[in-house]
């Protein structure tokens, strides 16, 4: 290459290097679109620019456009051979319906070096719709041996031990990502849920209370700590808890009025009416 020429292709490089940080900060910024115009402007100079075509496979994935996002992500799996081009794929072979597809991809994420956490928890959320309990465990207690500081994987580890009935591991597991992250609603809920099973009313009260301040039309949260103020004794706080968890639409009335009747009174809502007036008073 002559000197002219390695010059003009190191400006080249510099430019791409610029554009594509441009993008990767409208990623992280949730500007999706921005960050496709950028890699699709380096792409136009370089089609196969494997770190391009990952940008723009993962804005199309924040677009909910996965059908789009897999021919740049298969492009760039390939280009770059690392768990991130893996995980990013996978996603969204997810997204398209082909499961095993996606199953097959994150097996081979995890085991690229350096590892990428993410993969672990993209291939733990797959198990788990799978109801693959054991393996989803497996692979999470994995991932949190890689990122012991990820939240997301101790949460999801969690949820997946409620399942399994393992209530007082998952209380561990969310206590745990407590501490990482204090302000995490889904780890709140899902310690609050732990204690709930357990027996626990009165902390499980306490973190639906604490979740409720950061996620305050949450009707899961209401009707639970609904459920866990009824057992205590605390009738008429309880009711008000069903009863804002009905407020909004048909489809959250519907489940609290199912979750009042479960609780053991069901034999007020022998009549729609009735029920009715009790759910939509004000006290």
């Amino acid at each position: 290459m002559q000197p002219n020429a390695r010059v003009n292709q190191s400006g080249r490089d510099a430019e791409s290097g610029a554009a594509l940080q441009r993008a990767r900060v409208a990623l992280n910024s949730d500007r999706p679109q921005d960050a496709e115009r950028i890699a699709d402007e380096i792409l136009k100079c370089d089609p196969r620019h494997g770190a391009a075509l990952q940008v723009r496979g993962c804005a199309l994935l924040m677009q909910k456009r996965a059908a789009d996002a897999l021919a740049p992500l298969q492009w760039a799996a390939q280009s770059l051979r690392n768990g991130e081009s893996d995980t990013l794929l996978a996603m969204a072979l997810r997204q398209t319906g082909r499961t095993e597809d996606a199953l097959s991809r994150l097996k081979r994420a995890i085991k690229r070096q350096p590892p990428y956490a993410p993969a672990f928890h993209e291939l733990g959320y797959l198990l788990i719709s799978l109801e693959h309990y054991d393996e989803a465990i497996e692979t999470l207690r994995r991932g949190l041996e890689i990122a012991p500081m990820m939240p997301q994987l101790s949460i999801q580890l969690g949820e997946v031990l409620l399942r399994r009935r393992s209530y007082g591991d998952a209380k561990a597991v969310f206590a745990r990502a407590l501490e990482i992250a204090p302000n995490s609603a889904d780890a709140l809920f899902g310690l609050a849920k732990a204690h709930q099973l357990l027996g626990e009313t009165a902390p499980a009260a306490a973190c639906y209370r604490r979740c409720l301040v950061l996620t305050p039309d949450d009707a899961a949260c209401w009707l639970n700590l609904g459920h866990c103020l009824l057992q205590a004794g605390e009738g008429e706080a309880g009711y008000d808890c069903f009863r804002t968890a009905a407020r909004g639409d048909l489809k959250r009335y519907g489940k609290a009025l199912t979750s009042l009747a479960a609780s053991g009174r069901g034999k007020l809502w022998l009549k729609p009416s009735a029920a009715a007036r009790f759910l939509t008073t004000k006290r």
